[in-house]
């Protein structure tokens, strides 16, 4: 009897970097049993993972309209079941426990050996969860600082608004890119103040820039 060739498993990269991109394009050439698509921003993603339903998504970050948990959180409201991987510079590692905490079932750092985010899309295929095992050991050794940064305490609402504030979007504008009221926005950073601390939006600005929200 013949054999029955399996399919391929389908991996969409959100990425705005077109290095990345066409790094991740060789990275995955060297495996015919995967197929890339790509998009580079949220938006297009989201429509890309909802038209093409994916097996696994791999998501920067820090996009060019809404950051990576955004587009997560997106994802997750349309398909519960989504398998994703975050993919970041960002090495702190209250942003890795931040993403599985959202539902990611991996985080792999843009600085690792690229094989090592071949390996976590096979994990993750196979239903297992994957963290770069640097990544891991700094989790696992930082439990109270973790739990002292301020982005372990926000909501993934909270979390975007700031990351908006923080690259200098004004309150209408962060309103627009979420697609929610000026005032829930104006709400939200009257609270977020209270949370950091900050004495006026000028220093909220500044907290979102010095923990990395930016």
């Amino acid at each position: 009897m013949q054999d029955i060739a399996k399919p391929a498993t389908r991996v969409l990269i959100v990425d705005d970097h077109p290095v990345v991109l066409s790094g991740c394009r060789t990275l995955f050439a060297s495996d015919h049993s995967i197929r890339i698509d790509e998009a580079s921003d949220a938006k297009s993603g989201h429509r890309a993972y909802v038209s093409r339903r994916p097996d696994v998504t791999v998501i920067d970050i820090s996009l060019p309209d809404v950051s990576g948990f955004e587009l997560m959180r997106r994802i997750r409201k349309d398909d519960p079941g989504a398998k994703i991987i975050m993919f970041s510079m960002n090495e702190d590692p209250a942003f890795v426990v931040r993403a599985v905490e959202l539902g990611a079932q991996g985080y792999v750092s843009k600085g690792d050996d690229p094989r090592i985010l071949l390996k976590a899309v096979r994990k993750v295929v196979a239903g297992d969860n994957f963290i770069s095992p640097q990544l891991a050991e700094a989790v696992t050794f930082s439990g109270a600082a973790i739990k002292a940064n301020p982005a372990s305490q926000m909501t993934p609402r909270e979390l975007e608004i700031l990351r908006l504030l923080g690259r200098g979007d004004k309150i209408v504008e962060v309103a627009e890119a979420l697609g929610i009221s000026y005032k829930t926005v104006a709400n939200t950073t009257s609270l977020l103040k209270q949370k950091l601390g900050a004495k006026n939006h000028s220093d909220l600005i500044r907290i979102a820039v010095e923990i990395g929200m930016n």
